[in-house]
């Protein structure tokens, strides 16, 4: 099989970015089958995007269904190449990004390697019981995406796959099969699994083989050249448009997004400022003290107003709540006693307040308060 895009002659190995390799990129998209409808797939660490395009290529080209494809990147190079391969690509810390819940089909996790340090550590670490790894972070952070049914690819070194994370691929994936790497430039093993719902089943067998390979007390078998068992089938996409964003926008960013959707982000802008703009009707008839009332408690009446004399004010409503006390005795002709009931009523007062523009008013430039 050949790739649809060649990676790129420069290699980006740094700040733990370690990019899939072709030949294992090949061997890993001969065990994936696509389903017949449209298809959502995400790389949450995508570097250049070569990987996740070749997927969505691999997928089309096999399915009846599109495949869109969604990826995120740190690194401002990567990221912008990626944003060349992708359907859609953020430039930006994961941890800093919304991704929707269970709205993927595939999640192609090959995360950042090595151990977390102080200004990376996140919330959830802390009670972490096993090793404090980048790769168990971004698990954390992203496996929540993918959809029940939906397929995992994790490529990760051995050594990451300690008991506890094993624990954790175990609780959430049924079908799992771990894998070497085509190469064993970085000591990778390829995990494969189907998202289940999670219902303390756990297969412990699974567990102690994912445990063994991370203490390299057992060596994975490696990935198959020609995929003989039954494949991982991607699910087709649950309807709607998923919500993918990140909270820290740069202003390249910005200005690439706000050329392409127009002149403002915001697809019910000119609907909602339209409306606010429609020009007021005069009501059939003089309004009542009741009518004024509601008008200044919905914050109606406001704006530059002009008498029939010339004067001209800048006016505002408002209705504030006044509380009034009434008491009433009783005396009990019995026995003397005396009884005292404090009735509280809440009454609604309208006041407007205007500053008088009139050019040569002994009262220009004063607030005026009318009750």
């Amino acid at each position: 099989m050949a790739l649809m895009f060649q990676r790129l002659a420069r290699n980006f190995i740094k700040n733990g970015y370690f990019p899939t390799d072709e030949a294992t990129l090949e061997r890993i998209l001969s065990a994936l089958q696509p389903a017949d409808a449209p298809m959502r797939i995400l790389d949450p660490c995508c570097g250049e995007g070569t990987a996740l395009a070749e997927t969505a290529h691999h997928l089309g080209a096999l399915g009846e269904g599109a495949v869109e494809s969604f990826g995120v990147e740190y690194d401002a190079e990567r990221a912008w190449h990626a944003k060349s391969l992708l359907d859609s690509c953020i430039h930006g810390d994961l941890m800093d990004t919304v991704v929707q819940p269970r709205q993927f089909g595939l999640l192609w996790l090959n995360p950042p390697y090595g151990d977390l340090v102080a200004d990376q550590a996140a919330a959830s670490a802390a009670k972490w019981k096993g090793r404090k790894r980048l790769e168990k972070l971004f698990y954390e952070r992203t496996v929540g995406t993918l959809q029940f049914g939906g397929v995992l690819v994790l490529i990760v070194p051995g050594y990451a796959l300690d008991a506890e994370f094993a624990g954790w691929l175990t609780r959430h994936f049924t079908r799992l099969r771990v894998f070497r790497a085509a190469t064993d430039r970085f000591q990778q093993v390829v995990v494969f699994g189907v998202r289940k719902r999670v219902d303390g089943a756990v297969d412990a067998e699974t567990r102690e083989l994912l445990a063994a390979v991370g203490k390299g007390d057992v060596m994975a078998l490696p990935l198959p050249g020609s995929w003989m068992d039954a494949p991982y089938r991607v699910p087709p996409a649950p309807r709607g448009e998923p919500r993918f964003f990140t909270v820290r926008l740069d202003a390249r960013q910005l200005a690439e997004e706000v050329a392409r959707s127009g002149p403002t982000l915001w697809d019910r802008f000119g609907i909602t400022f339209q409306a606010n703009a429609r020009e007021h009707r005069r009501p059939l008839r003089a309004l009542s003290r009741w009518h004024l009332a509601l008008a200044l408690a919905a914050g109606q009446i406001s704006g530059v107003v002009r008498s029939k004399d010339g004067r001209t004010f800048v006016v505002k409503g408002d209705t504030h709540k006044e509380k009034e006390v009434k008491v009433e005795t009783e005396v009990n002709e019995r026995t003397g006693a005396v009884t005292e009931t404090r009735i509280h009523t809440d009454r609604f007062v309208p006041v407007i307040r205007a500053i008088d523009f009139t050019v040569g008013s002994s009262t220009y430039s004063r607030i005026l308060t009318i009750q």
